[in-house]
């Protein structure tokens, strides 16, 4: 199968392409370098050129990273074109094709549901408020064109990806490796968590069940609190947990970043993908902290 993935270089599309690859598909990544006979695309200029390459799957993970830095306004613009401007030159590109793909996977967040306490959200939830739920409920409107044209599209909403390799894990480890790891905030609020073995796999069972569609929450049928979190990485590390981080120590830190994200409680359940028969591997944190961190 010919499958394009945008934001390949980065830890989920790194990981996917590989184990695409190891499966037999041809992989391209749309790229932003131009390189002969490389996809390529200019976000700002408009530009897609496929270099002839026509495929039956497309995978958008492309994005700025919302975790390197705090939310300045140039920073919150950048982290808004990335994802919905990407998202509209690509799907606009797919509906003018003569042959278009069969599928088109698009990425977005939990953040879509917003700070919902203990409240249990599927895909059928409202959506929240807030940048980061404002964010995904249009980043999600820009693939309707795509599913107007018979695309079949899911919008994978991805909870944090735990892999030592990238994202929210390998930015814990340093601090809790050396015992100055802690709750933040009260730890009472909910982290809806995807380890990156489990994550890739429902990419690829979703290409192979054609039944799916529409929003998908991509998480682990077992969210934690911080506190859980907090203390089942101590376990695996064999270290202390005993600096917590006040809410607003937290906020003077990191900003509205703190706020949307590090303080923001999503208990999400993956419905689509348990009723869609799904076979998580990593039900439980501890045992996918243990497979990934060993």
């Amino acid at each position: 199968m010919k499958i394009l993935i945008t934001g390949s270089s980065g830890l989920i599309g790194t990981a996917l392409t590989h184990s695409l690859r190891e499966d037999s598909h041809e992989v391209r990544g749309l790229l932003r370098v131009h390189r002969d006979g490389q996809p390529f695309w200019d976000i700002e200029q408009g530009i897609i050129d496929l270099a002839g390459f026509v495929p039956e799957v497309v995978i958008n993970l492309a994005g700025e990273n919302l975790t390197d830095s705090r939310w300045s306004r140039a920073k919150k613009a950048r982290i808004v074109n990335s994802r919905i401007k990407a998202t509209q030159l690509l799907v606009s590109h797919l509906v003018k094709t003569d042959v278009r793909p069969k599928l088109l996977i698009s990425g977005s967040a939990i953040g879509f549901y917003g700070n919902r306490g203990d409240e249990v959200v599927d895909e059928n939830s409202a959506p929240g408020t807030g940048f980061a739920a404002e964010l995904c409920r249009q980043w999600e409107a820009m693939t309707e064109p795509a599913r107007q044209a018979g695309i079949r599209v899911v919008n994978s909403r991805t909870g944090i990806v735990l892999s030592p390799n990238g994202g929210a894990l390998k930015k814990m480890l340093l601090p809790f490796r050396l015992g100055i790891g802690g709750v933040l905030g009260s730890g009472r609020q909910y982290v809806s968590w995807v380890s990156i073995d489990d994550m890739v796999d429902m990419i690829k069972f979703i290409i192979k069940h054609d039944a799916i569609s529409g929003p998908v929450n991509m998480v682990s049928p077992e969210p934690v609190t911080n506190y859980q979190l907090t203390k089942a990485l101590g376990r695996t590390l064999h270290r202390p947990t005993i600096f917590p981080m006040p809410a607003f120590v937290t906020s003077l830190v990191f900003g509205e970043m703190a706020d949307e994200l590090l303080l923001a409680s999503t208990r999400v359940k993956p419905a689509k993908m348990i009723a869609a028969g799904y076979p998580f591997h990593d039900t439980t944190l501890a045992h996918a902290l243990d497979h990934l961190l060993h």
